[in-house]
């Protein structure tokens, strides 16, 4: 499959004619100044461009007809325009309004179709490439993380951030790559999102249930990492190259990206490579394992026509990520590694880490590999007055953990997960202002292990399918929408049988009869069903305010792990047991907001309630005597659990740019979840220390204040920018403490400073971009509550007080963008 998908990297269609018409323009403030940098697009379509530094931009390949163009930048209102196009050139000038924030945007997540993002009584919240690009970020999801209130992370050192919602995360958060579900064993603690974070033009996240419109494993919300398109003018190759360094890893991040448009045909490639030795604080030192090399690929061909539109997308990914488990010496508290297997294993006995191999860039032969591969088409077509849209699909994961020092080519755990997936929706006709959508979305899955000596999961196959009905009407300055859907999922699994393999001494997938075969996964048949629906509002009481509100019943079933684990995940070093009996999860969530918008002040406040039914959790296995199970020396054990939950919380958000200042912004966000088990039997059985639910985050906050230096004609550095942020996490007192599962975290406040500019040509064109950040200016120790190595102890007592391993220290961060 690897050989394929670069040779289809290579592949370009025949140029296909249609009639399209060209733009050009202007953007420009309230001052006549120009807006640089500017996006302009046709709403509804892929055609877009970017203005160059003094606020010129070119739109080819517009469809004939009336259409509606958007002008937007970051910290200014958006304005559209509706013009009627010809087969000729128009001339369309914009002005923007400042504006603190974007209220106003257009989101395509988590909804039917395009929506002005105060409108839609589903949570969504958005980031753009510039946010993303003005950070140093080791993935896109850190990355999101800082600039999303609502959204965390669990994590495994830098370059590994699950993401959580509202408190809720793993298959209960769906995450997709411009629509495409991502399948990568999400599940697993161990390893991050299989995607290429210098190629996502716009992160969009829905905060809630989305079931209504994906499905199982979307009942806590969406991630929709969203690459961009081909923006320049026809005929002409423009592309970027981008380097960045951080110091606390040594990170080294190269970029090249390429795009190409001409009369409506469409392509793209980008090349990445990024390499990181151990991470650093002042606690620990140098973290042993925690280093990574990554390789991805990405291409994109396709036509941008009057009739519509259609992608296809090719990409590969190549991930060597280092695996920390923090054995230590118990006295000097220096890492150790391990070098005998676990039957020999001492991991309080083993040899120190010598400081070349803390600073090296090599990976060890502890270590798993990631390669992900992904084929799909993206079709938008007009079609009997409404818009037929069609996404095809085909991914395949293989992910191996090498665990074993005598035999470092020998994995511990190998699996192939091959994803087909598709998803078609028609948007009827309006009639009488009301908007109906219905589709149908679903996936087929075969997971299977390759040459392994661990097996966590059986083989299995799944069949996913769901259908949905969507509506939404506006009356006046109410807008209510809602939807049905129902879903089946059948999961299937035959007799899998483990035995030692002579020749290796380890143990190997074998056959019923075979010599020494045990049964681990008896067969299972099992299908799940689920009703989701959502029904809300938006409503306008002025033109600043709008209030929202949202009913929402979400539905998940059981992954995996959850139903039929038995045995060792190597990575994360927890053997799990899984209940064949679950049943699925249905919650009922209840969001209401308010927001306020204008010019030089955004306000939002969400509030939510989230009740789940038959919620799956880990919780440590203990024996009749209370201590801690151990199967696999070295490593804990887990037991899912099922119990009713409940999650409550809010988020905020203010920010502001004095019409005084128009040149100073600030920013303000506050974001609170509580979840706790709701189950009466199970707290009167457990008491006081089985109350709250696992990987809660605390309570977040985040404050940033930036100047930008106004723009001016004639000057060679342009959207230069200063800023200070400030990252607040309060204690985490309400931890799942039943069996000492987790245990509190104290507070912390980490301080960020940053600064950039852009240089232009004499033509006013960006001849390269400068950004440069320090974030934990003050090389603050400390933990974060979803921190997994924070637990990485095997010691009662340390010499120093500090059990656990610490987040990263200071990070001096430069990053150097030059387009062309």
């Amino acid at each position: 499959m690897k050989t394929l998908l670069l040779i289809l990297l290579c592949w370009l269609p025949r140029l296909a004619l249609a009639q399209a018409a060209e733009i050009t323009g202007t953007v420009r403030d309230q001052q006549r100044q120009p807006v640089p940098f500017a996006s302009v697009g046709v709403v509804g379509t892929t055609v877009g461009a970017t203005a160059d530094a003094t606020g010129r931009f070119e739109l080819r390949g517009v469809p004939t007809g009336v259409q509606r163009l958007r002008a937007s930048a970051v910290g200014f209102a958006p304005a559209e325009r509706r013009v009627t196009v010809a087969t000729q050139l128009l001339t369309i000038d914009f002005g923007l309004e400042t504006a603190a924030a974007g209220l106003g945007e257009v989101v395509v997540t988590g909804v039917s179709r395009a929506t002005e993002l105060r409108r839609s009584p589903v949570p969504i919240a958005t980031l753009s490439r510039r946010e993303i690009t003005l950070n140093a970020n080791t993935n896109v999801i850190d990355a999101a993380v800082r600039g999303i209130p609502g959204l965390s992370a669990v994590t495994t050192g830098p370059n590994v951030s699950k993401p959580f919602i509202r408190g809720l995360g793993y298959n209960r958060v769906l995450t997709l790559y411009n629509g495409l579900r991502q399948e990568g064993q999400q599940w697993g603690d161990e390893h991050g999102v299989e995607v290429d974070g210098y190629d996502i033009e716009r992160v969009e996240v829905v905060k809630g249930p989305a079931s209504l419109l994906y499905g199982s494993d979307a009942v806590a919300g969406v991630v929709n990492l969203l690459p961009a398109l081909p923006d320049g003018p026809d005929g002409r190759l423009r592309g970027e190259v981008l380097s960045e360094y951080q110091s606390n890893n040594g990170l080294v991040g190269n970029s090249l990206g390429l795009n190409y448009q001409n009369h409506g045909l469409q392509t793209s490639f980008r090349a990445s490579h990024r390499l990181a030795r151990d991470y650093r604080n002042s606690v620990d030192g140098a973290v042993y394992n925690t280093g990574f090399r990554e390789l991805t690929l990405t291409g994109m061909v396709g036509l941008n026509k009057a009739w519509g539109s259609t992608h296809a997308y090719l990409t590969l990914y190549d991930n060597r990520q280092e695996i920390p488990d923090g054995s230590r010496d118990s006295l000097s508290r220096r890492f150790t590694r391990q070098v005998f297997e676990s039957g020999r294993d001492d991991i309080k006995n083993r040899p120190l880490v010598g400081e070349a191999e803390l600073e090296s860039y090599a990976i060890s032969p502890l270590h798993q590999r990631i390669r992900h591969y992904r084929v799909f088409t993206k079709t938008q077509v007009h079609l009997g007055g409404g818009e037929l849209h069609l996404l095809l699909g085909a991914q395949q994961n293989n992910r191996e953990e090498f665990n074993h020092p005598t035999v470092p080519s020998q994995a511990g755990l190998a699996l192939q997960l091959t994803t087909y997936s598709y998803d078609v929706r028609y948007h009827l006709p309006e009639w009488q202002g009301l908007q109906i959508s219905v589709g149908s979305n679903g996936m087929g899955q075969l997971n299977r292990h390759q040459q392994a000596t661990d097996f966590p999961i059986p083989n299995y196959d799944l069949l996913d399918a769901g259908s949905f009905l969507l509506l939404k009407k506006p009356l006046g300055k109410l807008e209510l929408s809602g939807g049905l859907r129902y879903d089946t999922r059948l999961i299937t699994w035959s007799d899998f049988y483990v035995a030692p393999n002579p020749a290796t001494g380890f143990g190997a997938e074998s056959r019923a009869g075979a010599a020494g075969a045990q049964l681990q996964f008896p067969a299972f048949r099992q299908q799940y069903r689920g009703v989701s629906a959502s029904v809300g509002g938006s409503f306008l009481a002025t033109e600043r305010l709008t209030l929202r509100a949202n009913l929402a019943r979400g539905y998940r079933a059981p992954n995996i792990p959850e139903i039929g684990s038995n045995g060792l995940d190597p990575g994360a070093h927890i053997v799990y047991l899984g209940n064949r009996e679950f049943r699925p999860e249905f919650s009922w969530q209840q969001d209401v907001g308010v927001l306020w918008h204008q010019p030089t002040l955004d306000v939002s406040v969400e509030i939510f309630h989230n009740y789940v039914q038959n919620f799956i959790y880990q919780a440590r296995l203990l024996s009749a005597a209370g201590q801690p199970v151990v199967i696999v020396p070295g490593n804990t054990t887990y037991q899912f659990q099922q119990a009713a939950a409940r999650l409550y919380g809010l988020e905020a958000s203010l920010s502001l740019r004095p019409a005084a200042l128009p040149w100073l912004a600030s920013t303000s966000s506050i974001a609170f979840v509580n979840g706790e088990n709701a189950d009466a039997a199970r707290l009167q059985r457990d008491g006081p220390a089985a109350r709250y639910l696992p990987l809660i985050p605390p309570l977040r906050g985040r404050t940033e204040l930036r100047a930008t230096l106004p723009a001016r004609e004639g000057l060679r550095l342009t959207a230069t920018y200063f800023r200070a942020s400030l990252d607040g996490s309060g204690r985490q007192n309400r931890f799942l403490a039943l069996d000492n599962s987790e245990t509190a975290t104290a507070g912390y406040a980490l301080l960020g400073l940053g600064a950039g500019t852009t240089f232009a040509s004499r033509a006013g064109r960006p001849v390269a971009q400068l950004v440069l950040q320090v974030d934990n200016v003050f090389d603050t120790a400390y933990q974060a509550h979803l921190n997994r190595l924070k637990y990485f102890e095997y010691y009662a007592a340390s010499p120093t007080g500090r059990a656990g391993i610490y987040n990263p220290g200071r990070n001096v961060a430069v990053k150097v963008v030059v387009p062309f």
